[in-house]
């Protein structure tokens, strides 16, 4: 491969002089794409797509799958960048409990506020189209709170940062200057924007995260908000209804690789090999969706009937099934809360699926007891 794919800029950091990498404008030429290299792959993973799209069908409620795909990703998203927060640590938290590791919790709690807003933007018809002021203000969102002060919270950087080592002169990459900054972002938002390419969708998406991910432009969090980015363009680009991939799972088990692959777009000018490797996760992604879908429609399907054929079974019992899925961490008060109803009520309610080994009981005593969906919870973490 004999492309370039940008150029060095000569810079003074801290003191010494480094070369900074600044990309072309997308898309790739000099030579353009290879197309024929990954037709096949784009095509497989446009029907993966499709088939997880179809088998959302699967369940009463496609709120259900939202809850817990959209924490999936806010999750291995945020555990790529070295948080130690579980599955079931995010789920404590949102029902109240106490969380030992509140700090890597609220970095995860953070993507999903971050999350929320680029969705509801998107789908708001007066709301803000993918662009640089969007995602700035998602990654206002994004570092909200202690360990996101001084990182400049929702602004462009304003000064040089590095990927690896411990200085500019010995750093693995080293993204543009500050000053090219905005200039890049504008010229990838009008790629984004742009409809006169004949570029496959999910090829687009491939080389707008990487291309996001080169120019680095905030001081922090900019992984996060790459990835944030892929989730919203398969939306905007309808090639996703409802945000049910989490493609970091897949980014998280090959993170070398993930990393490997976009490195080589600016040494080697091989894009090829990224949008390969990418179409290959998205594809992958969606097939362990798809699966996950099954596992969970099943699983509720076969707990509703165990609930609807028992003799103690009740209208409020019933209820509180239904809620599950979208709360499987709670006490009998938020159960309360949510019936809208009495205390013996819902604690009645509670140990009917108690009983039924619905739901398990996970602090071991006589009065604040907490209760968990627990096969739920284990198969979302799997």
């Amino acid at each position: 491969m004999n492309r370039i794919t940008g150029i060095y800029a000569t810079s003074t950091t801290l003191g010494e002089t480094v070369r900074s990498f600044v990309p072309h404008p997308l898309p790739p030429a000099d030579p353009p794409l290879k197309m024929a290299s990954f037709t096949a792959l784009n095509r497989q993973a446009e029907l993966a797509l499709a088939r997880l799209s179809g088998v959302s069908g699967l369940v009463p409620s496609v709120d259900w799958l939202l809850y817990s795909a959209v924490r999936k990703e806010a999750l291995l998203t945020s555990q790529l960048e070295g948080t130690q927060a579980t599955l079931t640590d995010l789920f404590d938290e949102e029902a109240g409990f106490k969380v030992s590791n509140t700090d890597d919790v609220a970095e995860v709690t953070n993507y999903l506020q971050a999350f929320r807003l680029v969705q509801g933007q998107l789908r708001d018809p007066k709301g803000l189209p993918i662009s640089v002021r969007l995602l700035c203000d998602a990654h206002r969102l994004l570092l909200g709170g202690a360990r996101g002060e001084g990182k400049q919270p929702g602004e462009l950087r304003q000064s040089q940062n590095w990927i690896g080592g411990t200085r500019p002169g010995n750093a693995v990459f080293v993204p543009p200057p500050p000053e090219r900054v905005a200039e890049l972002l504008s010229n990838l938002e009008r790629f984004i924007h742009d409809e006169s390419t004949d570029l496959p969708l999910l090829v687009k998406v491939a080389l707008v995260h990487a291309q996001f991910e080169t120019i680095h432009p905030f001081l922090d969090g900019n992984g996060r908000i790459g990835r944030l980015l892929i989730s919203a363009l398969l939306e905007h680009w309808k090639l996703l209804p409802e945000p049910l991939l989490y493609l970091s799972g897949y980014l998280k088990r090959h993170q070398l690789e993930y990393y490997r692959r976009l490195s080589v777009i600016r040494t080697e000018g091989d894009w090829e090999a990224w949008v390969s490797f990418f179409l290959e996760g998205v594809a992958m992604a969606a097939a362990e969706s798809e699966q996950s879908i099954i596992s969970i429609a099943s699983l509720v399907a076969a707990d509703r009937r165990k609930l609807l054929q028992s003799p103690k079974s009740s209208l409020a019992s019933y209820r509180l099934f239904e809620q599950l899925p979208m709360m499987p961490r709670f006490t009998v008060e938020r159960a309360r809360q949510q019936l809208d109803t009495t205390f013996p009520t819902a604690n009645s309610a509670v140990q009917i699926l108690e009983h039924l080994s619905i739901v398990v009981e996970v602090t071991g005593q006589k009065k604040n007891r907490s209760y968990s969906y627990q096969a739920y919870v284990d198969l979302l973490a799997q």
